[in-house]
């Protein structure tokens, strides 16, 4: 089983203390169901708001207007085959009012949405993304069966019913 280093950095007051501990064991739990064969990670995972992660969107991605959840990967899919010894996958950062938003949109608490978002961003610091649909289709799938051993239901079923 590896050992994993969360650095966890609140820049939002908004953001419960708790989120750190649902942090730690959501990630925890989620590498430990991927089994990806790395001995030891390394995650930085920043709670900020709306307006820090519209400001990152923007410089980094061209999008000027916020996101739930920002990934910055450390290594490329194929970078990551050849690491298994140490590991820092990369950071992490989510958005509290977009998030907060979504959660009631969508009928789900703030926790499991924040859960949600934090397998999310796992998977694509671990090189996967939902660009194609095969892919979209595999990564949800990854999501559904890891919050599932969390004790939190399938998101999608959720956002597809209320269409």
């Amino acid at each position: 089983m590896p050992t994993i280093e969360t650095d966890i950095t609140i820049a939002c007051s908004k953001w419960s203390k708790k989120t750190e501990d649902l942090a730690k064991k959501t990630l925890e739990t989620a590498l430990k169901e991927l089994n990806t064969g790395i001995q030891h990670i390394e995650i930085s995972l920043l709670l900020t708001d709306d307006a820090h992660v519209q400001a990152l969107n923007r410089d980094y991605r061209g999008k000027d207007k916020p996101t739930n959840v920002l990934s910055f990967p450390q290594f490329t899919p194929e970078e990551l085959q050849n690491e298994k010894d140490f590991v820092p996958l990369g950071d992490i950062i989510i958005a509290y009012e977009t998030i907060e938003r979504e959660a009631k949109e969508q009928g789900k608490s703030l926790e499991d949405h924040t859960t949600h978002m934090l397998i999310h961003s796992l998977l694509h610091l671990l090189g996967h993304d939902h660009i194609e649909d095969k892919d979209a289709q595999k990564m949800e799938a990854l999501e559904i069966s890891i919050l599932q051993k969390i004790g939190i239901k399938n998101p999608y079923e959720t956002t597809e019913n209320m269409a």
